[in-house]
Parts: structure tokens; sequence; C-alpha cells
């Protein structure tokens, strides 16, 4: 049976993946289209799936500039349902005759809107709701035939509608959490506008998976970059259904990892049917960021170096082809689309050098969501400790010491993110936080430690509450736990004279300080 779907036409938004995501959740399956994809390419997806409406993302341009990006305006002639969120609600506003303005500053973050017709995919929102807001430019005018259904103390026409085209805008962000009846105003176009059936899930992923890395790497050899994560972790137990003995998984001890744990991933691959190779390179990595503070520089050198010890291996094992874990948000921070803009760079997709001796890059999860990894990992039978271990960047404490990485900095940063962990673990915290560490910042700070002075470093706190990592929530946590946390740092780590908590929400902040 084909399923139903409503793909994602991308401007370049950094939430145009989580709107697919919020599709997805529906039972509804979606995917990324490209912004210049034509009528006719949309029209030919008929063959692959039950398309039932489209979706205009949000992006980073203005739509009162020329040269905007734009679509093929016979998308519109298909007869399908169509949604624009941010960016797109103002384009379908500017195709049809309405006005698009810059008004004032914008509007960022929490507003409020005023719902005054309750129908269509607004049906059943309250009179004044909660959105999530992220714009400079506003709709001061409807087009003609549309109806304006909500507004907002700065935004005029904060969302309309065309009941007879079944054209819909919406300003704010539906797909965002911070929108108490987000969930409701997608659920209503996919179900009530759009007529779909919830008849697509995960069920069938890791058969596909393993044909896509067997079609992948063919009768060749390849190597897994394995970092003990989640998404490593069930890339690489996928690529080892795929190819058996052929593969072989990489863990390189870059000396920027957690305290601990690289005992610890070896000891659980070890359980593995895979072949494992451990290469200790602290070293290395550790000259090859001497002088370097930019963080952009940082993650640059540390994915060549990563690239050039998995090629020496590569080499020895005669594998052609590379295997990574890379998911959704790594490719969209990385700037993964025309209009889109790069948000940091991740070492294993914008970090990775212009030259490499592998044929091929072959990565099975670079369409999922974490949260469906997660999924997708119990299914195959991993340990709890792999399905539940919070996101680590793959440059690991490098990118959470801000400015240049020196071995004071790393003993003193993994020794107090070791307290953050113990702390936050031993009062059971962890089991709903997303992510909880500790930042080396490049300020220094006067302190007292045994009545003389003290200079040294300040350490920030981050913890954050999120379900896909596309936005996040700081984390209200007990002043009990961060009084003894900045205590036992302050005290145990000679280093530091100074503690501080982050309490900001991405956006506008990302989780990671760089």
């Amino acid at each position: 049976m084909r399923f139903d779907a409503v793909p994602v036409v991308d401007f370049g938004g950094q939430y145009c993946h989580l709107i697919v995501r919020r599709v997805r959740e529906f039972g509804v399956y979606s995917e990324i289209l490209p912004q210049d994809i034509s009528a006719e390419g949309i029209r030919a997806l008929e063959g692959k799936y039950n398309l039932r409406g489209l979706i205009l993302s949000g992006g980073p341009s203005s739509a009162t500039e020329a040269g905007a990006p734009s679509c093929d305006p016979a998308i519109f002639g298909l007869s399908k349902p169509i949604l624009g969120i941010c960016y797109g609600h103002q384009l379908i506003a500017k195709l049809f005759g309405g006005r698009v303005e810059r008004l004032g500053a914008g509007e960022f973050g929490i507003a409020y809107a005023r719902i005054k017709r309750p129908k269509g995919i607004l049906r059943g929102l309250k009179g004044r709701e909660r959105v999530w807001m992220s714009h400079r430019d506003s709709v001061v005018e409807a087009p003609k035939g549309f109806e304006v259904l909500a507004h907002t103390k700065d935004c005029p026409v904060a969302s309309f509608g065309s009941f007879k085209r079944k054209l819909f805008g919406v300003q704010w962000h539906p797909e965002v959490i911070h929108t108490d009846s987000g969930r409701t105003v997608i659920k209503n176009f996919l179900f009530h506008i759009c007529g779909c059936e919830p008849n697509w899930g995960l069920g069938d992923f890791v058969g596909k998976a393993v044909e896509y890395v067997r079609g992948a790497v063919g009768d060749g050899r390849a190597i897994i970059a394995l970092s003990g994560g989640i998404d490593s972790s069930t890339a690489a137990v996928l690529a080892s259904r795929a190819l058996g003995k052929r593969l072989t998984a990489v863990f390189v001890d870059h000396g920027f990892m957690r305290e601990g744990e690289p005992e610890a991933i070896r000891r659980a691959f070890e359980r593995f049917d895979i072949e494992l190779v451990v290469r200790e390179e602290r070293d290395r990595f550790l000259r090859r960021l001497r002088g370097i503070a930019d963080p952009e520089a940082k993650r640059r050198a540390i994915g060549e170096e990563f690239v050039r010890v998995f090629e020496e291996v590569a080499r020895e094992k005669g594998a052609k082809y590379l295997v990574q874990g890379t998911i959704y948000p790594d490719r969209i921070e990385s700037g993964s689309s025309r209009h889109s803009d790069k948000i940091k760079t991740h070492h294993n997709v914008g970090g990775l050098p212009l030259s490499m001796e592998f044929e091929g890059i072959v990565e099975p999860l670079k369409d999922l969501y974490k949260d469906e990894v997660r999924e997708v990992a119990k299914g195959l039978g991993l340990p709890e400790e792999f399905v539940r271990r919070q996101p680590f960047p793959g440059p690991g404490l490098a990118v959470r010491i801000i400015g240049e990485v020196t071995e004071e900095k790393l003993e003193a940063l993994r020794r107090a993110d070791a307290i953050v962990r113990e702390e936050f673990e031993s009062k059971g915290l962890g089991e709903y936080l997303w992510q909880y560490f500790a930042v080396l910042t490049d300020t220094k700070s006067t302190g007292v430690k045994g009545d003389s002075r003290a200079y040294g470093y300040v350490v920030a706190i981050r913890a954050v509450e999120s379900a896909d990592a596309m936005t996040a929530k700081f984390a209200k946590i007990p002043y009990g736990v961060l009084e003894r946390i900045s205590t036992r740092i302050a005290n145990e780590v000679p280093e530091v004279t100074r503690v501080v908590y982050d309490i900001t929400h991405k956006p506008p902040a990302t989780i990671e300080w760089e």
C-alpha cells in the first residue's frame, strides 16, 4: 500500500526539517523538496506516494527584496492544499496580490496571537494563543479572496486562508514546541484540509537502510567512524548487518572525550560482532589545534584530522567507503540547502575536507532525527546505555573550551564536566534532560581561595530540555543542585574561580556554545 505524504518545499529555514518531523509524528510521510522543484517534478512524486498536500517552509530571505527565492507558480495549479509557514506564508501573500512589508524590528520569540476565525487550520484554537515568532517582514494585507484568521500586536495578518483554493498561511512557527497549539495547526492541515490517513511509520526503516548500505558499498569494504554515541553506534550496527566482516569500526581517541569515556566505549563494543580498531591520537589532535581559537576553524581542523586517521586505517584494511552516523540536525546546522544559513560546521558534514581518498561517504541515518534514531536503536537491540546516552559533539570537549585548546584547559573541563554529570545523575535529573554539561569559557575572574587572591577560569553550566535538538529550553534546575555543583567545581578544580548557569533557550542560542 502506498502511504499518504505531505512534503515540505525548503526555502532554507532552520526549522524546515522540524516541519518534516512533526508531519511524520502524525503517521504521514514527509520529505524535503528543493525550492526550485517544478510542478512537473512534484506531480511525478505521485508514483512514489499519495501526494495529499504541500508545505512551504520558512527561510532567512526577505520576501520584500528583489531576487527573493520563489517557487514554480504552476505548483498552485496542482489542486493540492498548500500551507505556508513564516516565509512561505509571506510568499503566498506576495504571489496572490497581498502586501508584505518590513515593520519595525520584527517579532522574535514568544508572541500572542488573537484568533479571529477559529476554523480551517486554526480549528479548535482559543481566542488568544501563545506562539513562537521569528520574522522581520509581515503580511499587512491579505490577498483578495483570503480571510484573515489571526493577528498579533505587531503583525496584522498572522494567518490567512482561501478555503476555495485550500491555500493557508501562518506567520508563526507551529512546528516548534514553544507554540502551544502548534501540533493542532499541523494536524488540522494534514487531516481536516488534506484528508490524509496516518499510514506511514519507521517499521521498514532497518531493511531499507541495510539495502542502502549494501547498494552504496557493493562488494567493497568500509570503515565506520565510531564515537560511542547513539548515532554512530546505530549506524555501526546497521552497517554490520549489511556488510558483515567487510566492515571495520574505528574509534579515534582524540583526547577530547569525557572522563572515563574511551574505556567505556572499548568495553561496550567488545560485546558486538564488529571488528574494532582503536587509534590513540591525543597528541596528534592537540598539536593540530595549537594556536586555533575560532570555533569554525577548530571544527574544520578536527574534521580533517579525523578523515586522515580514517584514511590510514582504510588503507590498512583495503576499505574504500566511510560510513558515518550523520543525522538531520547535523546537516541543517551545517547549511544543507541552497538558501539556508550555516549555523555551525559539524565535523562529519561541513567539516569534511574537499580532498579525500574515499570513493564514497555512506550515511544511513541522514534523514532521521535523534528520537527516531533512538527508536531504530531499540529495534536493533542496542543496550539502554547507548539508547539514552546524551548527545555529545564529535569534536568533544574541544568545542566546549572557548578559545584555544590546551592540556591544562582540557583537564580542568574534564573534571568540571564529570562533577556536573555526577550531581545531575545522582539526583535523577538526567532522565528528563536532553543534555547537561560544563563549558570552560575564555574569561578569567578574580576569586578568593584559602584567604588568598586567585585568578581562574569561569565555567558555565548548560542543561536543556528538548525533544529533537531543533529547539530547546534551559532546564530549571533546583538551586540546591546548582549550589552543590558550583561548590564542588570551585573546590575540586583549582583552575576555576567562578561558576555560572546558562539560562538561554534555543533559539536564540544553540545548545552547544561553539
